[in-house]
């Protein structure tokens, strides 16, 4: 004998069947969206991660010590073997090309990168060394000086920062000591920038880095690098052996914005390190 299937129970064996497949979607919708988020998460703290790896700087966590790793582009700043700063002791005298200096007057254009405080020179400045010309770029400051002589820093050093026709980088580094005030830094001294990212351009205040350097222009020579990130190499290096004073009023106003802005001395790793016996006109 047959039985009757009522109505009411094929209604309930439907509703617990679809109960069931509601459940069973739910939660494959609910994993995808917990792997989705998870997925989006991760890629999101990968992308922060490697944004936060590349910004360096010069402490423990970002400073020299550690270039190298925070980005494939530094690694020069772990593996190169004609690196800068180095420590400038037993040069061997040489009569040297000498060194052409043709910087002309530029408006105030200074700027707070952070790392240091740099001022852009417009174009039409330049030293001429053995037939070469590297127009001036820019110059900036590091406290305590980058370079050593005999293992003694000075308590700041500016860098001039050239580049030739084919791209070669040239620099003038001059050492700063205390001393007496340098009236040549007053006319921009006082607008340094204190925050990271400021600027001040002032075309009414005009300045010459040739009133900033010294009189006597015997130079330390080699090939090295450039002192931060990327620390690409190639890099001629002219490191004034007379440094210039500062008051101890200046230099401490500048250690106020920046200091620790420098590179440990690295290895001259055989390279020839050369000082003038002439000096340039």
């Amino acid at each position: 004998m047959k039985r009757k299937i009522k109505t009411t129970d094929l209604m309930n064996n439907w509703k617990t069947v679809g109960n069931y497949i509601a459940t069973f979607l739910f939660g494959i919708v609910a994993s995808l969206g917990v792997t989705t988020y998870m997925s989006c998460h991760m890629k999101t703290k990968q992308v922060t991660e490697h944004t936060e790896k590349t910004h360096w700087g010069y402490a423990a966590e970002n400073g020299p010590n550690v270039w190298g790793q925070l980005n494939p582009e530094y690694g020069l700043c772990s593996v190169g073997i004609h690196q800068s700063p180095i420590d400038l002791v037993n040069p061997t005298p040489a009569e040297l090309p000498p060194i052409t200096f043709n910087y002309r007057p530029t408006p105030l254009n200074i700027h707070n990168t952070g790392h240091t405080i740099q001022v852009a020179y417009q174009d039409g400045s330049w030293i001429e060394v053995d037939g070469t010309k590297y127009h001036l770029l820019q110059f900036h400051f590091h406290a305590p000086s980058e370079h050593m002589v005999t293992g003694n820093p000075y308590e700041m050093e500016m860098h001039l920062v050239h580049k030739s026709a084919d791209g070669t980088l040239a620099v003038i580094g001059a050492f700063i000591k205390s001393g007496s005030v340098n009236t040549a830094f007053d006319t921009f001294w006082h607008r340094m920038p204190s925050v990271s990212g400021e600027s001040v351009q002032d075309n009414s205040v005009v300045l010459n880095a040739s009133d900033l350097l010294p009189s006597t222009k015997y130079t330390y020579r080699y090939e090295g690098s450039l002192t931060t990130p990327p620390c690409s190499e190639g890099v001629k290096w002219f490191v004034l052996t007379t440094p210039v004073e500062m008051s101890h009023s200046q230099i401490a106003a500048f250690k106020a914005i920046l200091y620790g802005n420098n590179r440990p001395v690295q290895p001259l790793n055989e390279r020839e390190l050369l000082v003038d016996t002439t000096e340039d006109p």
